[in-house]
């Protein structure tokens, strides 16, 4: 509950000894409330945004009479901030008046539009408030205007795709078919010969080349997206991208587009994901590399790219119900992401390595992107705004439904009510469980009266020998089972409980025998969680810790530990410093000693000072 007001203060400049943002200062300069010069990024503007739509996430959910007062100030203060033909950029209209949409590849205004797109759609829906949203919809009328296929109109498109799935957004809560037009005309201009941001450039008497090395694949706008078989670039541009193109192919019935999501997709999970659910694994350029280039220690894995990636999966069972979807946004969700944020949700991590050697951080430049703690905010910003819409709209992501099929989906599990108007009956959904520390998932259904329809729920990829219990008596699902779903179809009852129960032992999980930085190693997960080692818990050098084959590992909750987790718990070996007798190299063998060995989720650590962390262990 404290992640907003903190934001609030970051936003404001009022936290000590922190990045200032400038976010909302600037606004007032733009508006003409305030003097002095435009501070920070060009892309400022999407910070605010970011903190407004998770605002409304959170009003959807529970009344909050100071958060709604701030939020409503800060509307009021952007429509003030807005030109009278619609346009919305505070960087432009402060920095560079008159530049309008001359530097589309580099400058982020359609970015910075979409954000405000989609904060408006969900400060709307919470709310009921137009203000933001007649905001919106103004500067999105005046973009499409200015792009598209038509004689007169820019042929271009963001260097930092967000807009394309934002206007999809924008088109749902309005029903503006203009606005799902432009987004998919945006997709399909991308890429497209001449190249715009080459003609752009030429015409700003710009010789400079762009991104060196990554060429017009840093923004995804090498090849047309339906020609794009490997994720290349940046990582967080790829994933905003990729979820508008899924969006696309589902409310259009592309089936090149659909096609070519599904392409991707298996390229970035199965060749280029890491086991927490992050993505991109190059500091520079915050980008894809090559297949199986997944380093530890050098790891980028920015927690928006990650975001990203929820996004993308969660549009992927819009396009087909399968599992391996919703397998990987739990991935991310519960490793990737929440290592983003501390647990007091007031430090954040920008880059979420799998391995960290403190010292070397402080010394190496190609670790100077690794940073030790978590900070307390950011120059470029984007990381601590996006964990919390996401987690703010946790909500949305559990389930999801067809009217036409009669069917619920749910994806993931955790402690919820959830209520939906299926068949013309509403439907109350609640689910209770200590999910991801056990495995018990228990549904309670209640319609309103005696209802037939389907409730799909997913079995996860991770967990084998499941079982589903129906009002006391168990169900053999596999003739229901298709796509890691149960499909229980069935006239329900008010009172109607369906239990779950999902074995959760700890499992020694190995790379691809390509991934050369895991090569002769292990990492231990349980349910959905992926552990790591911390200095704190098993002394320096982790690398020098050796986890003997036949060890058993167990399992405990501890509940006054890191606010309650299940930790690992084993015997394994160390490497004997002390007892190294050669001198920098030896043909003599270290000798090994037993030793206690905890490992802790990844998501929570960094919480107890900084330290050496491990996540692939040496398996003896």
């Amino acid at each position: 509950n404290n992640v907003l007001p903190y934001q609030w203060l970051a936003l404001n400049d009022l936290l000590p000894d922190a990045e200032p943002s400038h976010a909302i200062m600037i606004f007032k300069i733009a508006a003409g409330e305030a003097g002095g010069q435009f501070g920070g990024y060009c892309f400022q503007d999407s910070d605010v945004f970011k903190w407004l739509e998770a605002v409304g996430y959170l009003l959807a959910q529970e009344a909050d009479p100071d958060l709604a007062e701030k939020a409503d100030q800060v509307i009021e203060l952007i429509a003030r901030a807005q030109q009278p033909d619609g346009y919305l950029n505070t960087y432009f209209t402060v920095a560079e008046p008159g530049r309008h949409f001359t530097n589309l590849r580099d400058c982020h205004e359609l970015y910075c539009a979409g954000h405000l797109f989609e904060a408006a759609v969900a400060y709307y829906e919470a709310t009921g408030k137009t203000k933001l949203l007649e905001v919106a919809c103004h500067y999105a009328d005046h973009i499409d205007r200015t792009f598209g296929p038509d004689p007169g109109k820019k042929k271009g498109y963001d260097g930092h795709p967000e807009i394309e799935l934002a206007l999809v957004k924008l088109y749902r809560a309005t029903g503006e078919e203009r606005y799902l037009r432009l987004s998919k005309y945006f997709i399909d201009e991308r890429g497209r010969q001449p190249h715009y941001f080459d003609l752009e450039a030429e015409e700003r008497g710009d010789t400079r080349p762009y991104w060196n090395i990554f060429g017009h694949s840093y923004s995804q706008s090498h090849l047309p997206v339906r020609e794009q078989k490997t994720a290349e670039g940046h990582a967080v541009r790829a994933m905003y991208l990729y979820s508008a193109v899924a969006d696309v192919a589902a409310l259009t019935g592309d089936e090149s587009l659909a096609e070519a999501c599904k392409v991707l997709w298996e390229n970035v999970t199965n060749r280029r994901m890491y086991i927490t659910g992050a993505v991109g694994s190059s500091a520079y350029g915050e980008s894809f590399t090559i297949d199986y280039d997944l380093p530890n220690d050098r790891a980028y894995a920015e927690t928006c790219a990650t975001i990203g990636l929820v996004f993308w999966a969660h549009r992927m069972l819009h396009l087909e119900m399968d599992a391996k979807y919703a397998d990987v946004m739990e991935r991310a969700l519960y490793n990737g992401v929440l290592s983003g944020i501390s647990l007091d949700g007031e430090r954040f991590f920008y880059v979420n390595p799998l391995a960290v050697w403190p010292e070397a951080c402080a010394r190496r430049h190609d670790l100077q992107h690794v940073k030790v703690t978590r900070q307390k905010w950011f120059a470029c910003a984007c990381c601590p705004p996006n964990l919390a819409r996401l987690i703010a709209s946790l909500g949305k992501y559990i389930y999801s439904y067809s009217e036409e099929e009669k069917t619920v989906y749910a994806h993931l599990f955790t402690g919820s009510t959830a209520r939906f108007d299926l068949t013309g009956e509403e439907i109350t959904i609640t689910q209770k469980s200590a999910y991801p520390w056990e495995g018990e998932v228990e549904f309670e259904v209640n319609p309103a009266k005696e209802t037939e329809f389907t409730l799909a729920v997913r079995i996860p990829g991770w967990c084998r020998g499941a079982e589903l219990v129906v009002n006391g008596s168990p169900v053999s699902f596999a003739p229901f089972l298709r796509r890691g779903y149960v499909y229980l179809k069935r006239e329900w009852h008010p009172g109607d409980r369906v239990l779950l129960r999902l074995p959760m032992p700890v499992e020694r999980v190995y790379a691809h025998p390509r991934v050369r930085a895991n090569a002769g190693r292990v990492a231990l997960q349980r349910g959905p969680l992926v552990y790591c080692l911390e200095e704190i818990d098993n002394g320096p050098n982790l690398p020098g810790i050796l986890l003997p084959v036949e060890a058993e590992v167990e399992a405990r909750y501890l509940p006054d530990f890191l606010g309650g987790v299940v930790v690992l718990e084993t015997e394994g070996l160390r490497l004997e410093e002390e007892a190294w007798e050669g001198g920098l190299y030896s043909p003599v063998k270290p000798k090994t000693r037993r030793v206690k060995i905890r490992a802790i989720p990844y998501f929570v650590w960094n919480n107890r000072g900084p330290g050496e962390m491990l996540v692939w262990i040496r398996e003896a």
